[in-house]
């Protein structure tokens, strides 16, 4: 069982980045994702999370309307599409798996994830 997270990296201000949650050994379907990251000398942070079943996404007030999170189960991914990023967005982003018992909330609470992937550092700096 495992997740990982990947598409991190140096883009400038203003930029836009992709990131990917891909799972293995287990299925995505039944299972909400959140991506949650840490800055330098601070506590992780939760950025988005996406229900398992019915799709619907919520954001931290920080990057809503900058972020849009999906969840694609035929392909077993989550993706965090970045948007307008801001040098205070630098930090690892780390993506989580939630097998929750109704399939149309997810949850802003990191101890409620099951598994968790190893983390992608983005950088937003010109």
């Amino acid at each position: 069982v495992q997740l990982q997270a990947s598409g991190g990296g140096l883009v400038q201000p203003g930029g836009s980045l992709t990131l990917s949650c891909a799972a293995s050994g287990f299925t995505l379907d039944y299972y909400a994702i959140g991506w949650f990251r840490q800055a330098p000398g601070k506590e992780r942070e939760w950025v988005s999370c996406v229900t398992a079943v019915d799709g619907s996404t919520f954001y931290n007030p920080s990057v809503k309307g900058r972020f849009t999170m999906s969840k694609d189960n035929a392909k077993n991914t989550g993706n965090l599409r970045m948007s307008s990023l801001k040098a205070e967005d630098t930090a690892v982003y780390y993506c989580a798996a939630d097998r929750r018992r109704d399939g149309e909330s997810c949850s802003p609470a990191p101890e409620e994830y099951d598994y968790w992937g190893q983390g992608t550092l983005v950088t937003v700096s010109s």
